[in-house]
């Protein structure tokens, strides 16, 4: 598969976005991250994925090669102001609207990962999980943790904490700084739903999407003040 496959959180657009309600707000991001990635630190000094050439600019593809040569810093700079500081611009304006309208607010953080490791990643353990819960130290309290667990271990699924990946989004704006903000990453094995060398959906696709669902409004469920534990 050509780069952009192997990048893209194929179909999780619908995977997850079906199930959101009226009052619930998606931001998804309207490029490729092989032209910025919103999940990297605009400082590479800060971002860990910078030392394998794949910080927040990608100047490497995910087996090594070279995808781009280094930006100009006025290249890079016009690539962050157009894409980078909207997007986060949109979350904090989301997530503010949660909390003056709700008190509190609930991110979920949506992907997904192939099912065997590719070369850039620090995780080669190929007996990979069906589910990754993703967590921030943060943001993602015990009772989150224990009933995305419970959701998925009630679906008959495997999961790993962490594990291929790690943290959950939360916006800049509220990042260790506010404890209304709660945030979970549910990232999907694409083995589940999707016929990876041609990125077309298999038979197992729907069933998938309707699991998911399953586990969002569970954690919905978790996130309400009185059933917090």
């Amino acid at each position: 598969m050509d780069e952009l496959s192997v990048m893209t959180d194929t179909h999780t657009d619908d995977l997850f976005g079906c199930h959101a309600g009226d009052e619930d707000t998606i931001v998804a991001f309207p490029v490729s991250r092989l032209i910025v990635d919103p999940e990297r630190f605009t400082d590479d000094a800060l971002e860990i994925m910078a030392w394998v050439g794949m910080g927040v600019i990608y100047e490497q593809t995910s087996s090594g090669e070279r995808l781009r040569n280094t930006p100009s810093l006025e290249d890079r700079d016009e690539l962050i102001r157009r894409f980078y500081l909207p997007h986060h611009k949109q979350l904090n304006d989301a997530t503010g609207k949660e909390l003056d309208h709700y008190g509190a607010a609930l991110i979920l953080d949506c992907h997904s990962f192939p099912s065997i490791p590719l070369p850039f990643e620090f995780d080669q353990n190929p007996d990979r999980p069906d589910i990754c819960i993703g967590t921030d130290p943060a943001h993602t309290p015990r009772f989150l943790i224990e009933a995305a667990k419970q959701a998925v271990n009630d679906e008959g699924l495997s999961f790993r904490i962490n594990k291929p990946s790690d943290g959950a989004l939360v916006p800049t704006h509220y990042w260790q700084h506010d404890k209304r903000v709660l945030s979970v990453m549910i990232e999907v094995n694409r083995s589940l739903y999707m016929d990876e060398a041609t990125g077309e959906r298999s038979d197992q696709y729907e069933a998938c999407k309707a699991m998911l669902g399953r586990i969002i409004q569970r954690l919905r469920e978790a996130s309400i003040p009185d059933q917090q534990t």
